[in-house]
């Protein structure tokens, strides 16, 4: 299945959207579409795929704070799988990569959608699901972000 530049196909009753190489201003808004199309194929759990992505900017950093927040509304969950160093350290940099659960390969992503769901959720290196006080820091970075792009 597609939607626009971003592939997504449901594996186990998992949509799976694949990620861009970059993730920018210029194409956030068609990720948003595709999330958005995906995430109604499934049950409120969504992987989105960013093994092949070596730049995530804060436009993209929103986009995916807001899929999260809008899987964790509906009961379910949003996972991402993430390999390259420098979209890592931008989500470790925001602390969102301790909001968000994040994972290396796909196959390990679709373990974790069918070991436990949302409510007893625990992230890759086996701490909570972040705190409020985390989606504050994380807020803060992008706008850090924001600015330094400005």
């Amino acid at each position: 299945m597609h939607d626009g530049r971003f592939p997504f196909e449901v594996v186990s009753g998992v949509p799976v959207v694949t990620a861009p190489e970059e993730i920018d201003i210029t194409n956030a808004p068609e990720l948003r579409s595709a999330l958005l199309a995906a995430a109604a194929h499934g049950h409120g759990r969504l992987v989105v795929d960013m093994t092949g992505t070596q730049f995530c900017d804060s436009s993209g950093l929103h986009t995916l704070l807001a899929a999260h927040k809008r899987a964790q509304a509906e009961g379910g969950e949003l996972l991402l799988v993430i390999s390259a160093a420098p979209v890592l350290r931008v989500f470790a940099l925001t602390g969102i990569d301790r909001m968000i659960p994040n994972f290396t390969t796909v196959d390990e992503a679709l373990a974790q959608t069918s070991a436990g769901g949302p409510n007893g959720h625990r992230r890759a290196d086996g701490a909570p699901e972040g705190s409020e006080q985390d989606g504050l820091v994380a807020h803060h970075a992008i706008s850090e972000l924001d600015a330094e792009v400005c």
